[in-house]
């Protein structure tokens, strides 16, 4: 349309500009810094050359006719400038715009999460959806409703909103667990895996969550194959699986007395013998008889039993450990029963015998598995259990042994340690105590096995503090270990376990420790000639921790010949018990010269410290060098030496790599004192050519 071709060029010319401001805008929203940046620069250079432009247009007076037609570029830049004015201001509209569709949109869904709150699902999905009307690009949108979606049973539109939400975010670990769960709700048990591993690939700290979400997509999977299974063995015929279902239908008959219905039970749990016929139970409502049969129900929830409720009541037992053994699926709708989860800690604590027998026979079947075990500490009650299943240690039969066995996998589940801690004051310190004070009259083995798992809760520090601030347990546990000292055989894995527990406190330090400190020590001290090699090894250990609590008692352990026992466990010791003596050696010569005296008349030459100095253990050539350091200020021990090979091991560690910077510092403190007490260890030195790490560790031995 434009015949000359210098209009033509200008035409073209004006294009590419539109097109270039045009880019610059879109640059200009840009979510990445630096392409903003880069276009914030651009838009400032534009509009500085157009201000010049126009200041040089100021000063040419001309007449404008003349100009427009006879000045191109210039009419141009004005027309380009205009543009550039109009893309700005539309700019600043569509922001705008944008921030009250924010608003609204925010607005909106704020609605929708108060209605699914109060479970009104679908006018939560309105509300979202009004949001996203306003503002299409709004993730929490999608993803809210996709949650609200799923409440629905409305998967496949759950899945489309995930969708939506990761074309927002393609990082957005909410998204694929949502779509996780609707595809599994779907049996897409393929598809629902690989959304779970990209939520973990976006999130890694979402690690737990992906393991149970994976354990709950197996399980479905294998819960259906099951199912499947189940019903072709029923269209067949085959016998197990049409007794079920008869015997289900029999049960099923209203108004029968409590025996009757305790028979069908007892028969029932003999015919379940496989997964099918647990299978047919959980498909045919069996698990319904204790919410839909009065009589059922009234029985298994009596708080004072008749002989025909305790009968009822152990025959429902028995039948749910012959339906969830080894079935997690029977155990997912047993154990989130919310019958069954208020009445678990009452039967344990009935007082009858055989309900409580059997209630901690189903407890402990359902605990064998990881995923029984998290059932289990999904209670809110949990906290209870502790106190209740402690309790059994009274009992001398199978009882207290299975209750150990409960209790030693609930240990396992963190929801299960951070909801004991605030019942330890009130509830379980004093029973624990008690159970400590009277080791000789419950059932030992299992009083060994509770300690034992108080022990390992105290690796939750919150637990571990309140019990090393318990003054009565610190003598309880001392009280245990007198009667163990007066009559060893009985009581000696319960003074072993004791013991640990004592070290694992001891990882604390408090007033009621330091109080206890000479008598903890005393108690150690006596069993160090004990028989049992554990026992040794450990009373060891807990010498090695309190020591270093309290001066009086380094200076009482001293005098009753410490230095001996431990020189002597260093030659003939493990490991462990090597690593406990070397440390408590460090402890007392640090301190007390007579320990540095009598670690010299012990040890003569120093051979056993010299040979832990050529140990591959770490902690033990760190220790042996710092033990060795502080003796050498004894008369006499330097010059024992001269004839060892000690400077050259010595400088070998000091100017060594070890991981640990102590086993350094060590080595070339002792070297520095060597040298200091006996001037010829420092020609052995210069010989070595170690002058310059001797120097480097003088500052260690100012220092020390």
């Amino acid at each position: 349309m434009l015949g000359d071709p210098e209009q033509e060029e200008d035409f073209q010319r004006f294009l590419r500009r539109v097109d270039e401001i045009s880019s610059l805008v879109q640059d200009l929203s840009s979510a990445d810094s630096a392409v903003k940046e880069k276009a914030i620069a651009e838009a400032g250079k534009r509009l500085c050359d157009q201000a010049a432009s126009k200041e040089g247009a100021s000063r040419t007076r001309v007449d404008r006719t003349v100009i427009n037609t006879g000045s191109p570029d210039l009419a141009e830049a004005q027309t380009a400038e205009a543009f550039l004015a109009g893309l700005e201001k539309d700019a600043k509209e569509r922001a705008q715009q944008r921030q009250r569709n924010e608003l609204l949109a925010n607005a909106l869904k704020e609605q929708g999460n108060e209605a699914f709150r109060k479970g009104d699902y679908a006018r939560a999905v309105q509300s979202y959806t009004e949001g996203l009307e306003k503002l299409k690009d709004k993730q929490e949108l999608y993803t809210n409703r996709a949650q609200a979606h799923l409440k629905l049973h409305q998967y496949e539109e759950a899945i489309g909103d995930c969708e939506w939400a990761l074309k927002c975010n393609e990082k957005c670990p909410k998204a694929y667990f949502l779509m996780g769960k609707a595809h599994l709700a779907l049996q897409h048990y393929g598809e629902s895996r690989q959304c779970y591993q990209k939520m973990l690939q976006t999130d890694p700290q979402k690690q737990s969550l992906f393991k149970d979400c994976m354990n709950e997509v197996n399980l479905e999977e294998k819960r259906m194959k099951a199912e499947e299974r189940a019903m072709e063995e029923a269209e067949s015929g085959k016998l197990p699986a049409v007794s079920i279902k008869e015997l289900l239908q029999k049960l099923n008959r209203p108004d029968q007395n409590i025996l009757y219905y305790a028979g069908g039970l007892r028969l029932l749990a003999g015919a379940v013998k496989g997964c099918t016929e647990q299978t047919l139970f959980r498909t045919n409502n069996g698990f319904s008889l204790l919410r839909d049969k009065e009589a059922v129900r009234r029985g298994f929830c009596a708080e004072r039993r008749s002989s025909a409720e305790v009968d009822l009541a152990v025959a429902l037992l028995l039948l749910w450990q012959a339906v969830c053994s080894g079935n997690e699926a029977n155990q997912h709708l047993l154990l989130t029963d919310p019958d069954v989860k208020a009445q678990l800690p009452k039967l344990l604590s009935s007082g009858v015998a055989e309900i409580q027998k059997e209630t901690l026979a189903l407890i402990s079947l359902c605990s064998e598995n990881e995923y029984g075990r998290r059932l289990l500490g999904q209670h809110r009650d949990l906290t209870s259990w502790l106190q209740i299943l402690m309790g059994f240690v009274h009992h001398r039969d199978a009882r207290a042994g299975s209750a150990m066995d409960i209790l030693c996998a609930l240990a396992a589940e963190e929801r299960f340690v951070a909801q004991c801690s605030p019942l330890l004051p009130t509830e379980v310190l004093p029973l624990f105590t008690q159970l400590l004070a009277s080791a000789k009259l419950v059932n030992q083995a299992a009083l060994a096995r509770c300690v034992g798992i108080v022990g390992s809760l105290c690796a939750a520090v919150g637990i571990r503090v309140q019990l090393a601030e318990c003054r009565e347990c610190w003598q309880a546990c001392l009280q245990l270990l007198d009667q163990y000292l007066s009559s060893p055989p009985q009581l000696q894995e319960c003074s072993f376990e004791v013991l640990g527990l004592m070290m694992n406190l001891l990882l604390e330090s408090n007033v009621v420790i330091q109080g206890l400190a000479l008598d903890i020590s005393g108690r150690c001290m006596a069993l160090l000639g004990d028989q049992d090699g554990g026992i040794v090894t450990r009373a060891t250990g807990v010498l090695s921790r309190i020591l270093p609590a309290a001066p009086w008692a380094v200076e009482a352990a001293v005098a009753g010949g410490v230095v001996k026992r431990m020189i002597r466990f260093l030659k003939v010791g493990g490991e462990i018990t090597s690593t406990y003596a070397l440390k408590t050696l460090c402890i007392c010569t640090r301190s007390s010269r007579e320990a540095q005296e009598a670690l010299v008349k012990a040890d003569r030459r120093f051979r056993v410290l010299l040979k832990l100095l050529d140990s591959e253990n770490e902690t033990i050539v760190g220790n042996a060098a710092l033990c060795l350091g502080q003796c050498l200020a004894v008369p006499g021990a330097a010059k024992s030496l001269l004839d060892s090979n000690v400077v050259m091991t010595l400088l070998r560690h000091a100017g060594g790599d070890a991981a640990r910077t102590s086993v350094q510092e060590n080595s070339a403190i002792a070297l520095g004192k060597l040298c200091v007490a006996e001037p010829r260890h420092l020609l052995q030195l210069r010989k070595l050519h170690g002058l310059t790490i001797l120097n480097s560790s003088m500052k260690y031995v100012h220092s020390n």
